[in-house]
C-alpha cells in the first residue's frame, strides 16, 4: 500500500503528500487520533514514500530517486504501480518498500510500550540508532506507537533528542491521547490530527483486512461476525474490529459483568482490559435498548452474546440504561489519569446493576 492508498484518512494523507512535493518534511511528527483509525498504518507508509527507491528489481526501469523527477504514467504502468500516485509516494514494489513492509528495513524502527509503558531504556535505543547515517535509505525513521505511554524518564529523555534531532532523521509520535504528553514534547512536533472513519471507510478497510468481497451477504456460523457487523461494532475505528482478541472478547465481557453482578472482587488484568471492557459495555447498553425498541435482534451488535442480551432485556428500563451509558462513557475519558482499578471495577458494579435491574 502506497501513502495516498491510505483509507479513510484523505485530510491527513494531503497534508503529508504536499509537504513532501514542497520538500519541507519536519523532524517530527505527532500523528494524534483515536486507536485503530490508521495512524501507524499512515505512519509506515510515509516511511516509504520517504526512502522509496521507485525501482522495481524485474522493472528495468531507471532510480529516479528522492529528488528527481516524476515517473510518466506509462513508465508507472510499466511497473505495475498506480498511475494515479504522486511522483513523490511510495512504489510499493522496489526492495525499499518490500523491506519497510516487512519490517526489515535497517533504517526505519518501530517501538511501543512494553507492560504499559515506554521505558527510558527504549529512548536510549532510539538515541543510539539515530546517531548513525542511514545505511541505505534517504532518511532514517522512527516510529514511537503509543507515544502517550513514554513514563516521566522517557519522556525527559526524548524531549532531548527532539530538542537536537539528528539529520537525515524522522521521528513519528503515534498517540491516541496526546494530552498525556508534556507539553515539551508536543510544541516541538508537527502534530496531524486522524478521524474516526465513515462507515462506508470503515467497511472498505474491514473488507481488505478480512478478505472479504463487498458483494458478500451470507456466513457460516463458525466465520464470525460479517463486515456489516463489524462495520457498525468498530465505531469508526475498524483496526479495533480487525483484531482477533476484541472479536473474542464476549464470553469475557460476560464472565466480568457476572462478577460484578454478584459482588465479585475486582479481576481486571490490566488497563488494557478495563478500557476493552468498557468500550464492550457502551454497546452491550446500546444493544440492550435497541432490542427494547425495535425488538429486532438482527440489528444487535454482540450477537455472541445475545441470549445473555435477551435475558437483560426483560429486567432493565430504558431511562436506567441510559444513565449507565452516560456514566460508563464518561469514565472511559477518565481512564488516562491512571484510575486505581479496584475504585473503577466498584463503581462500575454499581453502575451495571442499576442497568441490569432497572432502578
Amino acid at each position: 500500500m502506497a501513502l495516498s492508498e491510505v483509507i479513510g484518512q484523505d485530510k491527513a494523507v494531503s497534508i503529508l503528500i504536499r509537504t513532501l512535493q514542497r520538500g519541507r518534511m519536519s523532524s517530527a511528527y505527532l500523528f494524534a487520533g483515536e486507536s485503530g483509525i490508521g495512524k501507524r498504518l499512515t505512519a509506515l507508509n510515509l516511511a516509504k514514500a520517504i526512502n522509496c527507491i521507485r525501482k522495481d528489481d524485474d522493472t528495468g526501469l531507471p532510480d529516479p530517486g528522492f529528488d528527481s523527477g516524476p515517473l510518466s504514467r506509462s513508465d508507472k504502468q510499466q511497473a505495475g504501480l498506480n498511475p494515479e500516485l504522486t511522483s513523490l509516494d511510495a512504489c510499493d514494489v522496489c526492495e525499499s518498500c518490500r523491506k519497510i513492509e516487512s519490517n526489515k528495513h535497517p533504517d526505519v524502527s518501530v517501538i511501543g510500550p512494553e507492560k504499559g509503558e515506554i521505558r527510558v531504556e527504549e529512548i536510549r535505543a532510539i538515541e543510539d540508532a539515530l546517531s548513525y547515517m542511514p545505511y541505505e535509505g534517504n532518511r532514517k525513521v522512527v516510529i514511537i506507537d503509543e507515544a502517550d505511554s513514554m513514563n516521566p524518564s522517557a519522556a525527559n529523555a526524548f524531549l532531548k533528542t527532539l530538542e537536537e534531532p539528528p539529520d537525515k532523521s524522522l521521528l513519528i509520535l503515534i498517540a491516541a491521547s496526546p494530552y498525556r504528553l508534556p507539553e515539551t514534547i508536543i510544541s516541538r512536533c508537527s502534530r496531524i490530527n486522524f478521524a474516526l472513519l465513515s462507515e462506508e471507510a470503515c467497511k472498505k478497510v474491514i473488507e481488505k483486512g478480512i478478505g472479504m468481497p463487498s458483494s458478500r451477504s451470507t456466513k457460516h456460523p463458525n466465520e464470525g461476525p460479517d463486515p456489516d457487523t463489524l462495520v457498525r461494532l468498530c465505531m469508526g475505528r475498524p483496526g479495533l474490529a480487525l483484531s482477533s482478541d476484541r472479536l473474542s472478547y464476549g464470553a469475557r465481557f460476560v464472565e466480568l459483568l457476572k462478577s460484578m453482578l454478584n459482588n465479585g472482587s475486582e479481576v481486571w488484568s490490566d488497563r488494557e482490559e478495563i478500557e476493552k471492557w468498557l468500550d464492550m459495555a457502551v454497546i452491550f447498553m446500546r444493544d440492550i435498548v435497541m432490542l427494547k425498541i425495535r425488538g429486532d435482534r438482527e440489528i444487535l451488535l454482540n450477537n455472541d452474546i445475545i441470549e445473555y442480551i435477551s435475558g437483560i432485556d426483560k429486567t432493565s428500563d430504558i431511562k436506567g440504561i441510559i444513565s449507565g451509558y452516560t456514566k460508563i462513557a464518561l469514565l472511559k475519558r477518565k481512564l488516562d489519569f491512571n484510575l486505581n482499578k479496584a475504585i473503577t471495577w466498584n463503581y462500575t458494579a454499581s453502575v451495571m446493576k442499576t442497568v441490569v435491574a432497572g432502578n
